[in-house]
């Protein structure tokens, strides 16, 4: 409940975290992007709500937070994150999936559509899937299992961690402080989180009528 609540209402409890951290907020701000893909087991964790809240905060005059120093953050985690996550996969996947703590975290099914999606998108699924929510986390395991070469997969890493980062700091920049923004930002977090499981969502459907 408190993850949700987190989530939801991201922009008080991020103004909490920098009123009371202080420049240590931006450590945190930096581990939790890299956790939310670096550490396999944490997919729930808030992406793209948080960088478009620490945007909209980092716009106020008044803020601490500066916007390229979260940006130049924000861009090292998501490719650290998914790197680490690659690597996690090649050398103790197989360790891995005899734990059985691991498969209490990581749910076989996800680990199946994020096959999936690789299957069908390849090397670009990398980069696509930093777009979609519990993907973005799966996709990286999935292709360090298999035998995608490190060089090709920091390729479509940066691209899809670049324009990733750029997109939800640059809306959160211009539109974060927007009276009706603000008044609303719980539905507009849920719009954000609609629109990113949207293409997952679509696929599910097809994949369910190609079945069919």
């Amino acid at each position: 409940m408190q993850l949700i609540d987190f989530i939801m209402n991201v922009d008080r409890h991020l103004a909490q975290l920098v009123n009371q951290f202080g420049n240590w907020s931006y450590v945190i701000l930096f581990l939790i992007i890299f956790v939310e893909t670096g550490a396999v087991i944490l997919p729930f964790l808030p992406g793209d709500s948080l960088l478009f809240a620490a945007a909209a905060l980092a716009a106020n005059q008044n803020s601490r937070l500066n916007f390229w120093i979260l940006f130049i953050l924000f861009l090292t985690a998501a490719v650290g994150g998914d790197s680490s996550n690659f690597f996690i996969s090649k050398h103790l996947n197989q360790w891995l999936q005899t734990k059985a703590w691991f498969h209490k975290f990581v749910k076989p099914e996800y680990l199946t559509q994020a096959q999936e999606f690789f299957d069908k998108h390849g090397g670009k699924a990398i980069a696509l899937g930093r777009f979609i929510p519990i993907i973005r986390t799966f996709v990286p395991f999935v292709a360090g299992s298999g035998a995608l070469s490190y060089g090709r997969f920091l390729h479509y890493n940066i691209i899809g961690s670049l324009i990733w980062v750029s997109m939800c700091l640059i809306c959160g920049h211009l539109f974060g402080n927007l009276p009706f923004v603000q008044e609303h930002f719980s539905l507009i977090v849920l719009g954000i989180i609609f629109i990113s499981v949207l293409p997952a969502i679509i696929g599910f459907f097809k994949s369910k009528r190609t079945a069919e």
